[in-house]
């Protein structure tokens, strides 16, 4: 295990976007009980290390890309490493279970996954405050196991809820040939840390069953347009002293339910329903418009999945909707509370505690993600304020990476230049190409920019010359050298002898462009025309901080 790191003394007051393994992050950095909520999507049968899945502008995948995602949880000695972490960590009856477990499954991927899961539950469950709650979001493959070590974390005492989402219609044709049922849904497991943990409902007015109720029972309409129903007044028992005429209205015979000067004042307030026939009983108006909507249960069919015209959709294949989000952060915890997604992804929780006033801690083990994430946050919130941990904050953080990680540095660039990272970020030869660049210089045509990034102590023309041959092997239409060192003079002359590209109705680019990494921190970005979005798109502008609860 590596040296512990200082951890934050003071109660985190403000936002963190963290890179790096979410299990160090929570011990060096995230203090004990200062998290109100945790929500956590963590992959299972997807790639662990960079969870996101790149698709051409057309939609196609290349073989390369596909194996890219090879699943990474496997039994290996990091695994084996995690598995003794629990034994020793104290706590018995987590110990026990995945023991038990083991013995089930033996050492394979799905033991693995869940081997490295418990030890961040542990974590997770230190972290959060005895008013927290944690919601764990997964699917019915690994649902079940999780189940069993939350249990043992948190106490089958604090088990909430198992929440059903259901994240898409299920129309598809594929159906006529299936030989199972259609899966539709997510699980997501509901736990508190102690009884003390907060928790409001939520309620939504567009429920079909909650518009049905309202035309049923609410019949009776005001001058003004108000629906509302004629709710009974009558005393449910024998109450003397609340028998009372009241304009001409005899009482009940158990009383009314109010006094007389309660009666008054709901008059003169219109909340009394006066029949036309004298000998009716008066009743109170109940208005529709004053009711909270249907309470959600545990079942939830009312928040779709991002199809591919939404607004919101960045092009994250697992990116949910801030509206499931916003439902659970809202039922929660409270404004200025702290929010922690150790799994962030593309930054959906984040986005939605930023929108709901909540502070936020996010995590994730990609550059990739984490440059998303702040593409993400600035476009929708402009100004925001936050501190990004980990990444490289100007020319000498870049060589520090470089340094400790030639892969990580090549991803980060690769990221910095809104670039697609090659074979999905894959690890391996690379042919000189480490990024693509899709964009569209006329209307039906995509063309591709190839991008090379070199962190070296040094770079000379032999680099360059790699790139240029890749880029007239692989017929592109420009190429980007991304170099942490300043390029030669023999380089500069070299690409200038490349020419240019000239697309339709645009104006002509470099075929060649070097850029410096200290130049990309000054703003230099790649000369390319018309750089295709559809694999990651802007997020829109938050118009509100506050939005509607449901």
């Amino acid at each position: 295990m590596n040296a512990a790191k200082p951890k934050l003394v003071t109660p985190i007051a403000s936002n963190h976007l963290f890179y790096g393994d979410n299990l160090e992050i929570l011990r060096d950095h995230i203090p004990d009980e200062s998290v109100d909520l945790v929500y956590l999507d963590p992959p299972f049968n997807s790639q662990a290390n960079y969870n996101v899945l790149f698709k051409a502008p057309g939609g196609e995948q290349s073989k390369a890309q596909i194996e890219a995602f090879e699943d990474t949880w496997h039994w290996n000695q990091k695994a084996e490493d995690a598995f003794d972490q629990v034994m020793q960590c104290g706590n018995t009856k987590v110990a026990d279970m995945l023991n038990a477990i083991r013995q089930f499954l033996k050492e394979n991927d799905m033991m693995a996954y869940l081997t490295m899961m418990a030890i961040r539950i542990i974590e997770l469950h230190r972290v959060l405050k005895g008013s927290g709650t944690l919601y764990l979001h997964c699917d019915p493959t690994a649902s079940h196991y999780l189940k069993l070590l939350l249990d043992a974390v948190f106490g089958p005492e604090n088990y909430c809820n198992e929440l059903i989402w259901k994240r898409r219609v299920g129309m598809s044709s594929a159906v006529h040939e299936s030989t199972r049922f259609g899966s539709i849904t997510d699980t997501i497991l509901f736990y508190r840390k102690t009884k003390e943990a907060r928790f409001r409902p939520r309620y939504n007015l567009n429920d079909p069953d909650y518009q049905a109720y309202i035309e049923e029972r609410f019949t009776l309409v005001d001058p003004d347009g108000r629906r509302f129903q004629a709710t009974s007044l009558v005393n449910p028992a024998p109450r003397p002293n609340l028998r009372y005429e009241y304009k001409g209205y005899k009482p009940p015979p158990n009383g009314w339910m109010i006094s007389k000067e309660k009666m008054e004042q709901w008059d003169s307030e219109g909340r009394i329903y006066f029949p036309k026939n004298p000998d009716g009983r008066l009743r109170r108006k109940s208005y529709a418009d004053e009711l909270r909507g249907m309470p959600i249960q545990n079942l939830w069919t009312d928040i779709q999945e991002l199809n591919s015209q939404a607004q919101e959709r960045l092009g994250y294949p697992t990116q949910k909707p801030v509206a499931l989000l916003e439902r659970i952060i809202s039922a929660s915890s409270d404004e200025g509370g702290v929010v922690l997604d150790p799994f962030c992804g593309c930054g959906t929780t984040i986005h939605a505690a930023q929108k709901l006033g909540r502070n936020w801690i996010g995590i994730d083990i990609t550059h990739l993600s984490i440059t998303l994430i702040e593409k993400r946050l600035n476009a929708a919130f402009p100004g925001i304020k936050y501190d990004v941990h980990g990444v490289p904050q100007d020319a000498s953080g870049a060589a520090a990476l470089a340094a400790a990680d030639k892969h990580e540095f090549q991803l980060w660039a690769v990221a910095r230049v809104g670039a697609q990272p090659y074979k999905g970020g894959k690890k391996g030869a690379d042919g000189g190409v480490d990024g693509i660049i899709y964009f569209k210089p006329e209307a039906g045509k995509t063309e591709r920019a190839i991008v090379s990034v070199k962190g070296g102590g040094s770079v000379g023309l032999t680099m360059l010359k790699d790139l240029i041959a890749t880029v007239a092997g692989e017929n592109a239409k420009a190429g980007v050298f991304i170099t942490l060192t300043p390029p030669t003079k023999p380089m500069q002359v070299e690409a200038a002898k490349c020419g240019f590209y000239e697309p339709p109705h645009h104006a002509k680019v470099p075929k060649i462009q070097i850029i410096t990494v200290a130049e990309l921190f000054e703003g230099k970005m790649p000369n390319i025309p018309m750089v295709d979005t559809s694999a990651f798109k802007k997020a829109p502008k938050e118009e509100k901080h506050q939005g509607t609860l449901i």
